[in-house]
């Protein structure tokens, strides 16, 4: 019994360390209501560099990355670069899990396994041409063109209006952003369960 008091006033004294004093709560109210609250955390200062220009933007920045990053514009190159990539790779991952081609080669059903199965051929032709993509877009990522703007649209996009356009990018960020998590959670499941992703 006395361990269990010991321990609650422990646990009172350090929860103490974060309350704030109340000679300073009324300082800090006042500080927090000059500044517009983020959207994503309301309980948080909007980081000044998000003001919700770029698609996607609700202003997350919990570590305040966005303070120390100089060109936003290549952060956002950076975030869709990885959020299309993860998207391509989760679904390669299902695929790989789910449906064989014809060929000891792609029968694997082991998606990192894959990799080495299909040989060095394959694997070469596919960095060679994310190299020449690459190095096709490599200028834009420091200039002020579109972020993630390669030039590949699909055959309808000039016809759409200006608020669908910015709603296909909100979207695309939002996939980007999803995809990221599925793939990290999918190759997660089966580097430890051994389980494929959709069970």
């Amino acid at each position: 019994m006395a361990f269990k008091t010991l321990i609650f006033l422990a646990l009172s004294t350090s929860i103490g360390a974060f309350v704030p004093s109340p000679s300073n709560v009324a300082t800090t109210s006042t500080t927090l209501q000059a500044y517009e609250k983020s959207q994503s955390l309301p309980f948080l200062p909007r980081p000044e560099k998000l003001d919700g220009t770029m698609a996607g933007d609700v202003g997350f920045d919990p570590m305040g990355i966005s303070e120390i990053q100089a060109d936003l514009n290549y952060a956002r190159w950076a975030e869709l670069k990885h959020g299309r990539i993860s998207m391509l790779a989760i679904i390669g991952l299902v695929t790989e899990q789910y449906v064989h081609l014809p060929g000891a080669a792609y029968a694997n059903p082991d998606p990192f396994g894959a990799v080495q199965s299909v040989g060095t051929g394959v694997n070469m032709q596919i960095l060679f041409w994310c190299g020449v993509i690459e190095l096709a877009n490599f200028n834009k990522h420091y200039d002020d063109s579109e972020p993630g703007d390669i030039g590949w649209y699909g055959p309808f996009w000039d016809s759409k209006t200006d608020e669908e356009k910015a709603t296909l990018k909100e979207q695309e960020i939002q996939h980007c952003r999803l995809g990221m998590f599925a793939i990290v959670g999918g190759a997660t499941q089966w580097l430890i369960f051994h389980e494929r992703f959709l069970g």
